[in-house]
């Protein structure tokens, strides 16, 4: 099921024996555009700490509720590594959290997840090559600039320029919350169109990003995008919506 990211944005996250506190942020791997961590504020509970949660506690389906149970105690949360989620987390950060809760290191996997297309620990042996090549991944020193992860709410505001100019600003994030892989960008072409609308940008039709002047760059026409269906957000996304998404822009969809 596709759903916007701004719906989880305040929700109440609950441990097995109580609550942790609400979600501030969703940071995201630049690379893949998948979810990888819930910014938690803990608020007075650990005197405003912030903490990650990764997709593999989330086990219920999201929904969109403002409830998001966890498969976690609150002394697993209490004592797991504390990232300062105000600075960039690198790839060194990512293996201690994830080394901490025994998960997987989801990068160098091939798929979306490592070894899986889901956030979840399949109960397969591995082969000795695949032992060695995770043994070699471990090993594996990062550079401190070794950094793949993006807040979404700083990344909220960029601005989108297609061929012609710029279309708009990043309003909002639709993922797929079963493999939390994020499929589009929701557009707010307000400042460019008067009297727009909001429209959607597959991730995988970017094709750069700058960082620095905070722009995402598609090779996609003004007139393609005003030719665009119209997302409106309080309607479920429908398979036969992105088709026909996709085809006002003459692009395969992802699911082919």
């Amino acid at each position: 099921m596709l759903n916007n990211l701004h719906h989880f944005i305040g929700s109440r996250v609950t441990a097995r024996d109580g609550p942790i506190g609400h979600v501030k942020a969703a940071f995201f791997d630049d690379h893949s555009w998948a979810i990888r961590y819930l910014v938690v504020d803990t608020g007075t509970w650990l005197s405003g700490r912030e903490v990650l949660i990764s997709p593999y506690a989330v086990h219920q389906a999201l929904g969109s509720g403002k409830s998001i149970d966890v498969a976690l105690s609150r002394q697993q949360v209490k004592d797991s590594p504390d990232i300062d989620t105000h600075q960039p987390v690198s790839r060194q950060h990512e293996r201690d959290y994830l080394s901490y809760y025994n998960y997987p290191e989801y990068w160098g996997g091939g798929s979306i997840w490592g070894m899986g297309t889901y956030p979840m620990m399949p109960p397969y042996i591995p082969s000795s090559e695949q032992v060695e090549a995770d043994t070699a991944m471990r090993q594996k020193d990062f550079r401190a600039s070794d950094v793949h992860l993006r807040d979404s709410t700083k990344v909220t505001g960029y601005d989108i320029q297609a061929t012609g100019g710029s279309i708009g600003h990043v309003h909002d994030f639709v993922f797929d919350d079963d493999s939390w892989a994020i499929r589009y960008l929701v557009v707010d072409t307000h400042n460019w169109w008067p009297g727009g609308r909001k429209v959607l940008v597959a991730t995988h039709w970017i094709d750069r990003i700058d960082w620095d002047t905070r722009s995402v760059y598609v090779k996609l026409t003004r007139e393609q995008v005003k030719d665009s269906p119209e997302y409106h957000q309080a309607q479920p996304i429908a398979r036969d919506y992105e088709k026909r998404l996709h085809d006002a822009y003459s692009r395969a969809g992802y699911w082919d």
